[in-house]
């Protein structure tokens, strides 16, 4: 058989994602450290597991309503107008879907035909362009710089538009960078979105990992930008609970309907014993005033601080990111590009980053490096970096 003239060419032109490569060969070596990993090293509260044994117990095995349960949807409707002041309705404003990763599929392939364009700031995810492709559109993207803290500049975004502009994906905090934005920044962004149709999918999933004072603005919570906006977060990075593989969008009926029906067709709904342990989760929070959210951020910090000022003391300067959990280091002055690091680093002192040409070519002459693991690892990566750069 001709496999070539069977597969669709649109998949088949997508390369295989940049950050997995280096996880398989760090499997490969039980003494490496990883530092590629985007999860939380810490374990789901038990009071959050404990809820999902208890409704494997009690049987409770089948679908849930393909929009989620409902006790969940109106706990995630209670949060968002709590911490980010953007009110939806749970009957049919709010998605529960497989992740949030789920939720940037659907809101391509039903907001995009064929040759629509998606402007993404570089770097990024390295899922929003696979995304994008897959449904049909072109990724187009827009370059964001240190020196702008790696904010989406309003000059830049008005530079990038064009008839075809569909949407616009704004990933705030952003992976790999670390970048925030301000509410000023945002309403910079929103007077350029003024008098288009063009959508903005807002990736939130960092939202609660802030640092140094930093408050997370919600974008649909910008004066007139709600009716634009489809908001993508979930579970995985601030209740650590990524393998429960649960996440929602939140957004108009208009638009979410549409991504409502691929869910229904396709997917049918997120596995009940995750939606109970999400629900569990969500409650424990309002209950605790977000202890366990913020018992995590602290210990981030402190490892964030780590990172930053030992990258810097190394000379490979450093922005200081003010959310998610990544630094973006430059290696600029190795000579090395990110790719050809990366790869000595782990085949010589077995430490694992990620190339920042896995996020987008303006990546290049940076690595990403996770501190969602143990000081005690990141201490003994650190000083196989520094026996690395000593021997260059």
């Amino acid at each position: 058989m001709q496999y070539d003239r069977i597969v669709n060419p649109r998949v088949a032109s997508v390369p295989p994602s940049g950050i997995r490569k280096f996880f398989d060969i760090v499997k490969q070596m039980p003494e490496a450290i990883s530092l590629g990993v985007g999860e939380p090293d810490f374990v789901t509260p038990w009071s959050i597991r404990d809820a999902a044994i208890a409704s494997i117990e009690e049987g409770r095995t089948q679908y849930t309503s393909n929009w989620g349960l409902e006790s969940l949807r109106e706990k995630i409707a209670a949060y968002l107008r709590m911490r980010y002041h953007v009110a939806y309705s749970p009957a049919d404003e709010i998605l529960v879907t497989v992740g949030a990763s789920e939720g940037i599929d659907l809101a391509m392939r039903a907001l995009l035909c064929p040759g629509d364009e998606v402007l993404i700031p570089d770097p990024s995810y390295v899922s929003y362009a696979p995304c994008v492709t897959f449904a049909g559109g072109v990724a187009v993207p827009v370059v964001t710089r240190a020196q702008d803290c790696f904010a989406l500049t309003p000059e830049a975004l008005a530079a990038a538009i064009t008839p075809r502009t569909k949407a616009l994906i704004l990933p705030y905090p952003n992976n790999p960078t670390g970048g925030v934005m301000t509410q000023e920044q945002l309403k910079a962004i929103a007077r350029v979105l003024r008098g288009t149709d063009i959508v903005v999918v807002s990736d939130e999933i960092y939202s609660e990992l802030v640092y140094d004072g930093h408050e997370h603005t919600a974008f649909a919570a910008v004066e007139d930008m709600r009716e634009r906006t489809v908001t993508i977060n979930g579970f995985s990075k601030a209740f650590a609970m990524t393998g429960w593989r649960v996440g929602y969008i939140a957004a108009p009926r208009e638009l979410l309907v549409p991504m409502f029906k691929i869910h229904q067709y396709t997917m049918l709904c997120a596995s009940i014993q995750g939606q109970v342990a999400a629900d569990r989760a969500l409650g424990r929070a309002f209950e605790t005033g977000f202890e366990d959210v913020r018992t995590m951020v602290r210990s981030y910090d402190r490892r964030r601080r780590l990172m930053v000022s030992s990258f810097n003391e190394m000379g490979l300067p450093c922005f200081e990111p003010r959310g998610a959990f990544y630094v973006f280091p430059s290696i600029a002055p190795t000579g090395l590009s990110s790719e050809e690091f990366c790869t000595r680093l782990l085949e010589s002192e077995h430490v694992a980053c990620v190339p920042g040409t896995a996020f987008g070519v303006s990546g290049e002459g940076h690595i990403r490096c996770s501190y969602a693991t143990s000081l005690d690892n990141l201490g003994k990566a650190l000083e196989r970096i520094r026996a690395f750069l000593g021997g260059l």
